[in-house]
């Protein structure tokens, strides 16, 4: 029987008039076809929480009878007269959907998995392991808020796993994965334009580096510190964390031995430094050459970095330059046609905006202002929910590089078309 508590939440108030523990409620809830720990929903029913995936919504709306934000308000107890609806009953799921209903089946069947086992066995510890390599996968291709809100579960469930009672050998792997998601959500925060939260997350998911004991993926965290300093404009921060991160790619030779380097060179060359900028993109060039796989790099997509990046890391660098037009637009030229095919493992959304925007900027110091609106239209044509902080500040640049280059007045459609465009970024959605 649920402790009588004063209810903060509606949904607590009604988990309560069940009669029900919490741990009942999560049977019925994967019984439903939904995934979800008794933690997530103790945090959820106090009110700690109030993200949640669409499949959350939909099956807690079946088993209570109200809309999500209606079960998350704060409690009142004039609310205690109304009627709590019976449990629902479980059958068949009927839906226009079919692959919606397959992928039901499937969290119930990973949360069932997982529930069954009181340490993780190698089959459990390997449906972790998946759920993390699909958030880093999708990452890079998926707008933000179809994600969202599963990564969080997911690094609600690892750190759920690590409180538990586990098997000493399933610690390691377990932190690895909590660094992983950490490192994931830094850069979900940075995409929303909080740097502060996702230094936060970074430092956390660098906590978990360590007791993994995982030079990869400390370097990879450093990188991502690097990332979110540039982009907050903090470039001297964004050197300092490539090279931080330095001696860890060097022992583990993964693609962080690339992308440490290559982000420092945007670094310095935002700083206007060009000489410590060639230096930083000869040494990611020279590291290839070392380079060997870890298991990071196997997890994929935002957790490996290829060619492909290197490329507009490389443009959107020497795009600060005034003295390396040249390079920068064969650079951007080499991204731009690298991220044209969408099904390429390495395609990326925002690298793919950004590289564009670089080609922008070098046709613009070449006078070419016809060119210049060519090559950002399909970042200006971009729906809300891909509007992430990078792709906004990317087309900022370009605005600012037609203030600076003395022709504003020639360019003035194009201005109010990126002005229009950065009024209106990603900022809030419906998780």
């Amino acid at each position: 029987m649920a402790s009588r508590y004063a209810p903060k939440t509606v949904l607590a108030h009604m988990i309560q008039r069940r009669n029900q523990t919490y741990s009942e409620i999560v049977a019925e809830f994967v019984e439903l076809g939904g995934t979800i720990t008794e933690r997530h929903l103790r945090r959820l029913a106090s009110g700690e929480r109030a993200g949640t995936t669409p499949q959350t919504r939909r099956t807690l709306q079946r088993m209570f009878g109200k809309q999500v934000e209606e079960l998350l308000a704060p409690y009142v107890p004039e609310q205690a007269a109304q009627v709590v609806p019976a449990p629902a009953a479980s059958g068949r799921i009927t839906t226009g959907n079919e692959m919606e209903v397959l992928d039901m089946a499937a969290s119930r069947a990973r949360a069932f998995a997982l529930a069954a086992q009181s340490g993780l066995g190698s089959e459990a510890m390997e449906q972790v392991y998946d759920d993390v390599r699909h958030a880093a996968t999708a990452y890079p291709q998926r707008p933000l808020p179809e994600i969202l809100g599963q990564l969080v579960e997911t690094q609600d469930l690892v750190f759920a796993l690590l409180e538990s009672r586990q098997r000493p050998e399933n610690h390691r792997q377990l932190y690895f994965l909590a660094g992983v998601t950490g490192g994931l959500l830094a850069k979900a925060s940075h995409d929303l334009g909080n740097p502060h939260a996702a230094l936060t997350q970074a430092r956390t998911a660098f906590l978990c580096a360590d007791n993994a004991d995982h030079h990869g993926l400390r370097a990879w965290v450093r990188g991502l510190q690097s990332l979110v300093s540039y982009w907050a404009g903090n470039p001297h921060d964004s050197v300092r964390y490539a090279q931080l991160g330095a001696g860890y790619a060097e022992q583990a030779n993964s693609t962080t031995s690339v992308w440490l380097p290559v982000s420092e060179a945007r670094a310095w060359a935002a700083l206007g430094n060009p000489e410590a900028t060639r230096a930083a993109l000869e040494r990611a060039e020279e590291a290839w050459n070392s380079v060997r796989n870890d298991d990071l790099d196997d997890m994929g997509g935002l957790c490996t970095f290829g060619r492909n990046r290197q490329l507009y890391y490389a443009a959107d660098a020497l795009a600060w330059l005034p003295g390396e037009v040249d390079q920068a637009q064969r650079y951007s030229s080499q991204a731009v046609d690298a991220y044209t095919d969408q099904n390429h493992p390495e395609w990326a959304f925002g690298d793919a905006a950004g590289s564009h925007a670089a080609m922008a900027i070098t046709r613009i110091a070449s006078g070419e202002l016809d060119g210049a609106a060519d090559a950002l239209a399909p970042v200006l044509t971009l729906p809300t929910e891909r509007r992430i902080n990078g792709v906004v500040h990317s087309a900022r640049r370009v605005h600012q590089a037609l203030r600076q280059s003395g022709r504003a007045d020639d360019a003035r459609e194009l201005q109010e078309e990126i002005e229009t465009f950065t009024r209106t970024p990603m900022q809030t959605f419906n998780r």
